[in-house]
């Protein structure tokens, strides 16, 4: 068992040790979740590698003007009637033969197939940029809404234990009385069952704020060693502008959301594919050439004077021009048609995402807003009205179901209040987002 927990022990200390030892803040703010998770976050890193491999196609697309250039070389024996491979003659003999060549071909048309494949390429490289920056974006919109998320929970945790302790000096209250016999049992053992399920209440508030850290550790890429502990908000919020228009936000949206652009580009380069496609109808002419030389052991002159005398050039061109290929040239070209109908489609698609968005955000913002000001004047009164209703059964002027009855209440406001707190925090910043203003609390 030692022996075991030893060995456990150096694996987890191994694994500490192999793990990022970049300093990280003690206490993480919105800003360093997002700057951290831009830099770690996996969906990110695939996404850069995404647009890295965009990057070498399209090198290796501008690299197909160059002429290609290949080496040969070959060793053969025959034995009996064969013709020579140098000579080109008929013999019965045993032949010892040596080639050696270098090829080269270069395409200088083909239909604008290449320089339409270039260009295309470089369209997808751009649109992967984009497509980097639309995953950047929705980790930082993923960072910001468990961020609020684990600050709302973190809150309820500290509603929850003023609950207990308001409850349990109830439940003393309430065992002073039966002990005076002002109170029936039933009225104590009720004090007794809210003490226990505000204990409860505490423990699933708490569960709750583990599970959203949980879910920000996984979204910075952390350890399951490793703790974080975030900084609270100002309470200071800021309302939606009342003169706000949506439409401009949308437009606004449209301008700068790499989501919008990915699309446009989607569109330009399907639609390159469409003339990369068109051009297999026109025949292609490359530029061919060669270099050689060869040994037969038939030959008396030496291998280097053989070498010398048989070596030849070649160059030349060729021409090939399609006439039926089984329509597979048509195909391709309507295919390509469609696929451009189809990211036209795809773009309004988006667009009409991007205003479900957009919409979204502002009316909740501004339900939100008028929630916090309900909610904050419902917890008020419900505060005064519990705090009158403890007095009250002090006095013993009030049961114990209307007093819990009163907590309740005035529990529940609290969370409405909070609730709306954060709705409103969040539906702010996403209208500050989609206007291209920087996420910040």
């Amino acid at each position: 068992m030692k022996l075991f927990l030893f060995i456990t022990s150096l694996i987890f200390a191994q694994i500490a040790f192999a793990q990022d030892t970049s300093p990280k803040p003690d206490v993480w703010t919105l800003e360093d979740c997002i700057t951290y998770a831009l830099e770690n976050n996996i969906t990110v890193k695939d996404a850069t590698l995404t647009k890295d491999i965009a990057e070498v196609d399209y090198n290796k697309a501008k690299s197909s003007r160059l002429p290609n250039l290949y080496a040969s070389a070959s060793q053969n024996f025959s034995n009996g009637n064969t013709i020579d491979p140098i000579t080109s003659d008929y013999v019965t003999d045993q032949i010892h033969s040596t080639n050696v060549g270098i090829n080269s071909s270069v395409t200088l048309f083909q239909g604008s197939q290449i320089s339409n494949q270039i260009k295309q390429n470089k369209l997808l490289f751009e649109q992967s940029i984009f497509q980097e920056e639309v995953e950047k974006n929705n980790i930082v919109l993923n960072i910001l809404e468990v961020y609020l998320q684990t600050l709302y929970s973190k809150e309820s945790i500290i509603i929850a234990e003023n609950n207990v302790l308001a409850s349990e000096k109830e439940v003393e209250r309430a065992k002073a009385r039966l002990d005076a016999g002002t109170i029936a049992l039933s009225d104590y053992t009720e004090a007794q069952s809210q003490a226990a399920t505000n204990k409860y209440n505490v423990i699933a508030a708490k569960n709750d704020y583990q599970q959203y850290i949980i879910q920000l550790k996984q979204l910075l890429e952390l350890t399951p060693f490793e703790t974080i502990e975030i900084e609270t908000i100002d309470e200071n919020m800021d309302l939606v502008n009342l003169e706000l228009n949506k439409v401009d936000v949308y437009n606004k949206a449209l301008g700068f959301l790499p989501e919008i652009q990915a699309s446009n580009l989607n569109i330009a380069a399907n639609e390159k594919d469409l003339d990369i496609t068109k051009g297999a109808y026109l025949p292609t002419l490359s530029l061919l050439g060669s270099l050689g030389s060869g040994y037969t052991s038939i030959n008396d002159n030496t291998f280097s004077n053989q070498f010398d005398v048989n070596f030849n050039q070649q160059l030349g061109l060729s021409l090939s021009i399609p006439i039926f290929n089984r329509n597979q040239t048509k195909a391709a070209v309507k295919t390509a048609t469609i696929n451009i109908e189809k990211a036209e489609i795809q773009k309004q698609s988006t667009e009409k995402e991007v205003y479900k968005k957009v919409e979204t955000a502002y009316q909740n913002a501004l339900s939100a807003q008028e929630q916090v000001l309900a909610s904050e004047a419902s917890k008020i009164a419900a505060e005064q009205s519990y705090n009158l209703a403890q007095k009250k059964y002090e006095l013993g002027a009030l049961s114990t179901t209307d007093l819990v009855i009163s907590q309740n209440t005035y529990t529940n406001t609290q969370q409405n209040y909070l609730q709306a707190k954060y709705l409103n925090i969040l539906y702010h910043q996403l209208l500050q987002f989609y206007q291209g203003n920087d996420i910040k609390l």
